[in-house]
């Protein structure tokens, strides 16, 4: 869009030029790693603040990593016949599903190697993704990318490089639903109820919920050019596909945290040498 109109995308500092979707990785994280380390000062943690920075450190590695990787591997293969091209973070192209992955892994290593409760650190990390979520498809809104399907809604918006038919403003949507909404259930759950008494209870909400969120605006959404096709054949998009399972997930873990007892009071992170 940017480079149709003749114009940087992005922030330009003569040197450098900061580009929006980085801005909004970098916002969700740094906002993440406030409320989380706010999060373990109240009863309950299972971690300390330095699990905090260790998980602040390698789940950004997955962020990265896991969305470029689920990118190549799920939307465009053809980058994986010249590896060169995956290190073009520049050039666009981040799967969620794929930095999913990617801060999973960052989890389970954290909490091997911490001796924490992963099903409890989970819930920690859930309660804080909408925040990345949020800034990142407004980014993508200002961006105009992953724009929506063409439509007549009298909101709908004409989007310089996808011609000349007004459209969903499908990011927003996502905003809306896998930021904005999302976030605020999580917020009143954690802050409001005695949900992180309930290992598995945030995380099985936040699985369910973006995964209900992303299949929903998919139906909005314009799919990847280069899976138009496969959206055709299957009658599902790949975004929708990959959805499914998170919401079958996100329930098993939910109705399993409904089915077990809550934890006691003095269910929370122990160590001599720092304090929860």
């Amino acid at each position: 869009m940017w480079e149709d109109l003749g114009l940087r995308p992005g922030i330009d500092l003569g040197f450098f030029t900061l580009r929006f979707y980085s801005l909004a990785y970098l916002a969700g994280i740094l906002l993440g790693y406030w409320h989380l380390s706010r999060m373990i000062k109240a009863p309950g943690a299972p971690m300390a603040q330095r699990h905090v920075d260790d998980l602040f450190f390698y789940c950004t590695l997955g962020i990265i990593a896991g969305g470029r990787l689920g990118y190549a591997t799920f939307y465009q293969p053809e980058l994986w016949a010249n590896p060169m091209n995956l290190l073009k973070l520049w050039e666009g192209g981040m799967s969620f599903h794929g930095g999913l992955i990617g801060v999973l892994l960052a989890m389970v290593w954290v909490s091997w190697r911490g001796g924490l409760n992963f099903l409890r650190v989970a819930d920690y990390i859930a309660v804080n993704v909408p925040f990345g979520m949020l800034f990142g498809r407004i980014a993508n809104f200002i961006n105009g990318e992953l724009w929506g399907r063409p439509s007549d809604v009298p909101w709908a918006m004409v989007f310089p490089g996808a011609g000349p038919l007004p459209r969903h403003p499908s990011q927003l949507y996502e905003a809306a639903l896998e930021g904005a909404l999302l976030m605020v259930i999580l917020l009143l759950l954690f802050w409001k109820t005695r949900a992180r008494w309930r290992p598995g209870f945030l995380v099985g909400v936040f699985t369910a919920g973006i995964g209900i969120g992303r299949f929903t605006v998919e139906f909005f959404r314009e799919p990847d050019a280069q899976l138009s096709e496969f959206a055709l054949r299957t009658g599902l998009s790949m975004g929708q596909w990959l959805s499914l399972p998170l919401v079958v997930l996100g329930l098993i873990v939910l109705a399993r945290a409904l089915t077990r007892p809550a934890l006691g009071a003095t269910a929370s992170y122990k160590d001599s040498a720092e304090p929860a």
